[in-house]
C-alpha cells in the first residue's frame, strides 16, 4: 500500500466543486489508487491499490437514507449541475440519495465513474476527462 487516507484528504482537500474532479482523479491515480467505490448513505469510500488492497475513509457525515426509487433521469440533471460547479459535494450526496443511487465506483484503468442503485448493479456509466 503507497498511498495512505491522508495522502487522499490532501488532495480532496483541493476540490471546491465538481468542476475541479478531473485534476483530483490524476492527483490520486498518481498516489497510486488503481480504484475507489464511496457510498452516499454515510459517504465512506474505499480506496484499492493495484493488489486489491484497501484503506476506507469510515463515515464522514450523518446517515443519509437512500431512496428505493431510482429516478436515473433527475440523477442525470442533479449530476450534470455538478459536474458544472453549481453544487456542493453534500448537496451532490443528498441529490443521489433522493435518487435512489447508493454509490459510485470511480475505475482508473478505463477512466469510468459507474453510479449503482441499491441493488449494486451500475445504472449509469461515464467517462472521466484524463
Amino acid at each position: 500500500m503507497k498511498f495512505t487516507i491522508e495522502d487522499i484528504k490532501t488532495e480532496h482537500q483541493k476540490v471546491k466543486s465538481g468542476a475541479d474532479f478531473p485534476a483530483y482523479i490524476q492527483a490520486v491515480k498518481k498516489l497510486g489508487v488503481s480504484h475507489y467505490i464511496t457510498y452516499v448513505s454515510d459517504g465512506n469510500t474505499e480506496y484499492f491499490d493495484q493488489e486489491n488492497q484497501s484503506v476506507q475513509t469510515g463515515s464522514k457525515y450523518d446517515p443519509l437514507t437512500v431512496s428505493e426509487n431510482l429516478n436515473l433521469e433527475n440523477f442525470k440533471l442533479r449530476l450534470k449541475l455538478h459536474q458544472q460547479g453549481e453544487t456542493d459535494y453534500m448537496t451532490f450526496c443528498n441529490d443521489c440519495a433522493e435518487n435512489g443511487i447508493k454509490g459510485w465506483k470511480m475505475d482508473f484503468h478505463g477512466m469510468t465513474c459507474a453510479y449503482f442503485g441499491q441493488n449494486e448493479a451500475d445504472v449509469l456509466t461515464e467517462q472521466v476527462p484524463g
